[in-house]
């Protein structure tokens, strides 16, 4: 019997690795095309782009390897019936479950190493993905500007929007310039066209506007509001820069794509405390709207026993996603110096140099009353941070002042959804973490009694089922967790419905492999409809 076992698995890895290879592959270059204009024409060294590539890997064959393994049963399991090895195996005693027993134990394999994989390999290539990108994306910015979209020209400190870009000529239209430079000021400069280019040193980015005007607003004073006209107005970026420079992937903040199972389930369980204590919140000031939105108890799930696993076996995993190692938190401090070093000196010199401005106007705007109930909010109620909501539930509503319940209602179900929308998010993404690992001992359960009891399909067949079963469990999956994005299920059935669908009916026909009719050509089923249409005409004779 281990003969036997060896020689059905020998059979499978040849399809294994041409199905996930080729996959792969398409996948990648897919990924590769759309991501290529942001690589080419940046001077980037070898070894970025190499890396760029390297690292798309991995979520790439996260979805690929369950594909290929479907591929793989499908043509292994067809091959040896259509050449009647599966007959003589049952001339010799062997029955199909034996057959199918070792291939359902090395899918078991791969779903245990999808799940590590998942949890391990794929996060940290994703994240540091995200970095590479984000380094890339600072070399030679003016090649990444995209018409019709705000991109960042320097970060957190100017954003430009342009309706069209000649790429020739680097002449703009339609330019809107949103400016966070100034701590004080929020400028916005519109205009009708613009030229754009870089320094001779390639360090500074230039900008040669063209009748147009800036609106400046001051924060201390918001009732202010001051806008310049002009017929060419300059602007000039500094240290945009053009060299490539890598930044340590600790000092980035991770999605939720690039966080580990733990990380997940930890930020989960801090973001529902914090949900439970705005809601807590919220029913002292507005019951009827409390009732409304109650949220849903945090039961344990996957996440919860397999961070409970792995802390019984003591394996460490990885701290909590808002945590930084000490020199990341170092090197944080430093940039944020930096930067304030930097708003500082632009504080003393201004981004925008005006040169010829045709008027000034300066208008006073009043304050709306509930414009000033939300200033004090903020005050109050840090929005955005959702260790600050762990202590609203402390708050005294009887101390407020009139009028601010309401605000602090308004901001409270910010904090809310906020804090709901985490914990719904992370929690679908521990689940498909799981799920889709577990889509390769699904695939087999399912691509295996197919394959034996149509074993004159050949390629077509292979292709055509392997289109329809992945057609259905990725539209399933996709469709779930936006239904599980938007609360409308839970997590848990959100993610996991396709797999109880596709593994229900792989199930039951694999069940029946033993009980094949008249032949292995699909005539059992044909006898089934013809019992069941004798049995529907013997009632209809009953009733008559």
């Amino acid at each position: 019997m281990k003969i036997t076992s060896k020689y059905i698995l020998k059979e499978h890895v040849g399809p294994l690795v041409f199905a996930l290879s080729a996959l792969t592959s398409l996948l990648l270059l897919n990924y590769v095309a759309k991501k290529f204009g942001d690589l080419v024409g940046k001077g980037l060294p070898v070894r970025a782009i190499v890396e760029f590539f390297a690292l798309s890997i991995p979520f790439t064959v996260a979805m690929t390897l369950p594909m290929a393994i479907l591929v793989a049963t499908l043509h292994a399991f067809s091959r040896l019936a259509s050449e009647n090895e599966i007959t003589a195996y049952k001339a010799s005693g062997v029955s199909m479950h034996r057959l199918v027993a070792p291939v359902l134990v090395a899918a078991m394999g791969f779903t245990l190493f999808m799940i590590w994989f998942n949890d391990q390999v794929l996060p940290r290539s994703n994240h540091r993905l995200a970095t590479l990108t984000s380094d890339i994306s600072r070399k030679k910015p003016t090649v990444a500007f995209k018409e019709q979209i705000i991109n960042e020209v320097s970060p957190s400190r100017l954003y430009l929007r342009a309706g069209r870009i000649n790429r020739s000529t680097s002449m703009m239209r339609e330019v809107t310039i949103y400016d966070l430079s100034l701590p004080q000021k929020r400028r916005t400069i519109h205009a009708d066209s613009g030229l754009l280019e870089m320094s001779r040193d390639q360090v500074d980015l230039l900008l040669t506007l063209y009748s147009g005007s800036m609106t400046e607003v001051s924060l201390q004073e918001p009732a202010r509001l001051q806008r310049n006209f002009f017929r060419t107005d300059f602007v000039k970026v500094r240290g945009v820069g053009n060299q490539y420079e890598r930044e340590s992937p600790d000092s980035m903040y991770k999605s939720d794509r690039e966080m580990t199972i733990c990380e997940l389930q930890d930020r989960v369980e801090r973001a529902a405390k914090s949900r439970d204590s705005v809601w807590r919140f919220i029913w002292k000031l507005d019951r009827k709207l409390a009732r409304k939105i109650q949220p849903d108890v945090l039961r344990p799930g996957l996440g919860t026993a397999y961070c409970g696993m792995l802390k019984a076996l003591h394996i460490k995993t990885a701290a909590a996603a808002e945590v930084l190692p000490q020199a990341a938190a170092k090197q944080l401090a430093l940039q944020d110096t930096a930067r304030k070093a930097q708003a500082n000196d632009t504080a003393k010199k201004p981004l925008v140099n005006d040169t010829a401005r045709i008027s000034t106007a300066t208008t006073v705007l009043p304050i709306p009353p509930q414009q000033r109930v939300d200033t004090a909010v903020k005050q109050v109620l840090p929005l955005g941070r959702l260790n600050a909501a762990q202590s609203m539930s402390d708050v005294r509503v009887d101390s407020l002042p009139m009028g601010m319940s309401t605000a602090m209602i308004e901001g409270a179900k910010i904090q809310f959804g906020m804090a709901a929308n985490i914990v719904d998010g992370h929690s679908v993404e521990i689940e498909k973490k799981f799920a889709i690992a577990v889509a390769c001992f699904v695939f087999v359960l399912l691509g295996a009694p197919i394959a034996l009891r149509f074993p004159r399909g050949g390629v077509g067949m292979t292709i055509g089922v392997s289109l329809a079963v992945f057609g259905l469990y990725y539209v399933g999956l996709i469709v779930g967790e936006t239904m599980a994005d938007r609360d409308y299920v839970t997590p848990f059935w959100g993610m996991w419905s396709a797999n109880f669908i596709l593994g229900t009916i792989g199930l039951v026909l694999t069940l029946r492999l033993g009980r094949e009719g008249t032949t292995n050509r699909g005539s059992e089923t044909t006898e089934f409809l013809d019992r069941a249409r004798r049995r529907v005409v013997r009632l209809i004779r009953r009733r008559r």
